[in-house]
C-alpha cells in the first residue's frame, strides 16, 4: 500500500477488489452509459450488489461522460455505489478532462452526502481503452486537487485489480508527491 495524507484526508492506493472494502462507505463503478450489469469492474459489482442494484441504477441512466450519480450497494459491504461514466479513449474528447470529472463528481457526491469514505478502481483503463500510464496521471492529480478543499470525506481509497495497475498507480504517486 502507498499512502499520501492532504490536509485531513488520506489517499490510499492498494491491490485488491473492489467488491470487498468492507471498511469503505461509498465504492465506485467504472460504469456504462445505461449503468446496467457489464463486464469488468461493473459486472463484479452487479454481481456482488444483487439485482437490485441495476434496478435503481437504470432508473437514473443514460449518463454521459464525466457524470456520476449514486445509488445504495444492497449485498456489497459498502452503503453506496457511485457509478461514474468514464470516457471512451479517443472517442470521448477531451478524454482527460472527461476522465478527470469522474473523480471530481464522485468525490462532489461525497462531500454533498456526508460520505467520509471512497473507492475507485482505475476508471475506463479496461474495455475503454484508456492507457493505465495516463489514467493514472490524470485521476491521481485530480484526486490530489480535491483533497485539499475536502470537509467531509476522510480516506480516498484506489483500488486497483491487477498487479502493473497497481504498480503504476503506486509509481504515479511517488512521481506526483515529490
Amino acid at each position: 500500500m502507498k499512502q499520501m495524507k492532504i490536509e485531513n484526508a488520506n489517499l490510499e492506493i492498494v491491490q485488491g477488489d473492489i467488491t470487498n472494502q468492507n471498511d469503505i462507505e461509498a465504492i465506485v463503478n467504472a460504469a456504462n452509459a445505461y449503468l446496467r450489469i457489464g463486464g469488468g469492474v461493473a459486472g463484479a459489482i452487479h454481481m456482488a450488489a444483487g439485482p437490485e442494484l441495476e434496478r435503481e441504477s437504470t432508473e437514473l441512466g443514460p449518463i454521459k461522460p464525466g457524470e456520476a450519480v449514486i445509488t445504495n450497494a444492497y449485498n456489497l459491504p459498502n452503503k453506496y455505489v457511485i457509478h461514474c461514466l468514464g470516457p471512451v479513449y479517443e472517442r470521448d474528447i477531451p478524454h482527460d478532462k472527461l476522465l478527470a470529472n469522474c473523480y471530481k463528481n464522485a468525490i462532489d457526491i461525497c462531500e454533498d452526502k456526508d460520505i467520509e469514505s471512497i473507492a475507485f478502481p482505475a476508471i475506463s483503463t479496461g474495455a475503454f481503452g484508456y492507457p493505465v500510464e495516463e489514467a493514472a496521471q490524470v485521476a491521481l492529480k485530480e484526486i490530489i486537487n480535491k483533497m485539499k478543499t475536502l470537509k467531509k470525506l476522510k480516506t480516498i481509497r484506489m483500488v486497483l485489480f491487477s498487479n502493473h495497475d497497481f504498480l503504476v498507480h503506486k509509481e504515479t504517486l511517488k512521481m506526483l508527491s515529490k
